[in-house]
């Protein structure tokens, strides 16, 4: 069955539909058969995608970033899962960040490339966030605080590029602030949580392309990798370098656990950073969709 290339022209800034033609070529003569789809806003590439699967497609390549990874999922669930059938994405990262594909290489476009030409994929978890309007669906990491306050400034700050990151990092620091929240795992819940200032819920370990927020991840194994920080301001600074290399996982006031459910217990919305979107909800709960999606990696 012919894949579906579901492009985003407009991710990394503009870059992919620069490299777009290059990208697509070289899988045509290696011999890839596949039709093309290009988004043209945002939210597109979800409803392509699910028309695409009603209408038979089984596999499909995200040509973007992690955002556009993201709404192929979303376009491809809950309806996969009710199916009982198992659909394939394979990547050309020519996004900005490509933070999932961290997890299998550092090589980036000639490891994806690779792998959709040869056809090689891998069971991957889907996780499930339940929220007060309904359900959103994730393959990378879903984050409350820190990171969800820096993408959300970066949001406002669009047309500086690439740059609207560094300055929403130093806005997000000056104004610093931590917050409680209550969980729940397996049905377990969590006594006296602390102010915390980053909250993680990862499927895989990296996130904004190179910072491996959640080191001992894994996106087959069933259970959702949860990383809180927690933190005071200066020793937030000090240490967050270490987020590179995986190392700050050993800072005293780094919890980590794992759970296959998560409730959670927030009395208002709040915003979060999903798969490199960010979105404001009312979460309720976190679960895992055990080897729902092949990923070619």
């Amino acid at each position: 069955m012919e894949a579906l290339a579901i492009v985003n022209p407009a991710a990394g800034f503009g870059k992919c539909a620069k490299l777009l033609g290059s990208a697509l070529d070289r899988l045509r003569t290696a011999g890839v058969q596949f039709d093309t789809a290009e988004t043209e806003h945002a939210g597109h590439a979800t409803e392509i995608a699910r028309a695409a699967f009603r209408s038979g497609y089984r596999k499909f390549i995200a040509v973007g970033g992690d955002g556009t990874s993201f709404e192929i999922v979303n376009g491809l669930f809950p309806e996969a899962a009710a199916s009982g059938e198992i659909p394939t994405l394979g990547f050309l990262p020519l996004g900005t960040g490509n933070s999932f594909l961290k997890d299998f290489t550092d090589s980036g476009v000639e490891y994806a490339t690779q792998a959709i030409i040869e056809n090689r994929s891998r069971p991957c978890d889907v996780i499930r966030l339940k929220h007060k309007q309904g359900a959103v669906y994730y393959i990378n990491i879903l984050s409350l605080g820190f990171v969800a306050d820096v993408c959300t400034l970066a949001g406002r700050f669009k047309r500086l590029g690439a740059a609207s990151y560094g300055l929403a990092v130093v806005l997000t620091l000056a104004r610093f602030q931590k917050r409680v929240f209550r969980l729940k795992l397996d049905g377990t819940p969590q006594a006296d949580p602390p102010p915390t200032a980053l909250l993680i819920f990862n499927n895989s370990k990296f996130t904004g392309g190179n910072m491996m927020l959640a080191p001992y991840a894994d996106t087959s194994n069933g259970q959702i990798e949860i990383v809180r920080w927690s933190a005071d301001r200066f020793d937030f600074i000090r240490n967050f370098p270490k987020c590179y290399d995986g190392s700050h996982i050993n800072h005293p006031l780094i919890w980590t656990g794992r759970a296959r459910q998560i409730d959670l217990d927030f009395d208002e919305p709040v915003d979060i950073m999903i798969d490199g979107e960010v979105m404001t909800v009312q979460c309720e709960s976190l679960d895992v969709l055990p080897s729902a999606l092949n990923v070619m990696v």
